[in-house]
């Protein structure tokens, strides 16, 4: 049993990689090609047609702003600085906020509480963003020695059983629920006690 989770949690970092490297690819990568070719061609109207050179740099802030946003959330992915600076409900809400999702945010937890299980509090939260369409909500409690959490996004919900591994290697428990037609509501407990 603990072999397999550890070959879970292994093949779920690999994913993990997989997916921030197709991100990169996909978002920020495509947006750096474009800004180099819209500057060249602003470079080149400069002289020739200022009007449309000034109205290309609105265009390259535009996506500059855009692969800025998408460098961000893939940063705050790999590691939440913000989470251990400002504390786990202010890295919730720039999470969302960050993402444009309307979101619910409570977290009542003390000072005791282990990184590891603040952290894995906020991937999962990070993973109910990115599904979540027009609502996510997030309730986080310290509870008779655990750090329990309930997270609900409108979205479908795919793929979970790499939180569920994290959650159950570091001694928690998480259950999925996803009625047919509706969103998804994980529930989770991380033991505060190390």
């Amino acid at each position: 049993m603990v072999r397999e989770i550890a070959e879970r949690l292994v093949l779920a970092q690999d994913e993990d990689r997989r997916l921030i490297e197709r991100a990169l690819h996909d978002g920020v990568h495509q947006h750096l090609v474009a800004l180099a070719v819209n500057v060249q061609l602003a470079a080149g109207l400069a002289d020739t047609d200022p009007a449309a050179a000034r109205a290309l740099l609105v265009d390259i802030g535009r996506d500059v702003r855009r692969a800025l946003d998408e460098s961000t959330a893939l940063a705050q992915r790999v590691y939440p600085p913000q989470l251990h600076a400002a504390g786990l409900g202010a890295a919730l809400r720039a999470a969302a906020t960050s993402r444009g999702v309307p979101a619910t945010v409570e977290v009542r937890v003390g000072e005791i509480s282990p990184p590891v299980a603040l952290t894995t509090v906020y991937l999962c939260w990070l993973e109910a963003l990115e599904r979540a369409s027009t609502h996510a909500a997030i309730n986080v409690r310290d509870e008779d020695g655990t750090l329990g959490f309930v997270l609900e996004a409108d979205g479908p919900w795919d793929g979970a059983d790499r939180l569920r591994d994290r959650v159950e290697a570091l001694g928690g428990r998480l259950s999925i629920e996803s009625p047919d037609g509706g969103g998804t509501r994980l529930t989770g407990a991380l033991p505060l006690a190390r």
